[in-house]
């Protein structure tokens, strides 16, 4: 089974890293533009909405939070949005981000795992889009400012 882990250190507070994950300013920021929305408890469903396929509130990713633990923990299910494959409901993988202190910075690791089925077709974009998304994220947190991708 895949599994896709990265950790990133990160020369900021866990406040700040925290922020860049659910707060709709860092979100929209490290996330190509999509802003996080939920009732942000466990069980919680959510959604990624932002510019794309449908105008500016396409859902590029939604499902169901697992663990919300501020400045810890965010764990969720997640299915890609509709616009991107008729059979998004049956699409699913497990996203985890772990936030601790390391020294005077957060050592910020993510797990996306539990590909159903293994031949996910978001899979390929997924293994790329992650190193882009957290480098954005930790020099947002780290400077208040984004990377210029060339977009």
């Amino acid at each position: 089974m895949t599994v896709l882990k990265y950790e990133f250190y990160i020369g900021a507070p866990k406040e700040n890293v925290w922020g860049a994950l659910v707060s709709p300013e860092g979100t929209k920021s490290i996330f190509f533009g999509c802003v996080l929305e939920s009732a942000f408890e466990e069980g919680a469903s959510f959604q990624y909405v932002g510019p794309g396929n449908d105008g500016d509130r396409t859902v590029h990713v939604y499902g169901k939070l697992l663990s919300f633990k501020p400045n810890e923990e965010l764990s969720y299910l997640e299915h890609p949005g509709p616009s991107y494959y008729p059979n998004h409901e049956e699409l699913q993988s497990r996203v985890t981000f772990t936030l601790e202190t390391v020294g005077g910075c957060t050592k910020l690791t993510l797990v996306n795992d539990q590909w159903s089925p293994e031949e996910h077709p978001s899979l390929a974009n997924a293994q790329s889009h992650w190193w882009m998304i957290l480098s954005n994220l930790k020099t947002w947190a780290e400077t208040g400012k984004t990377l210029d991708f060339g977009w």
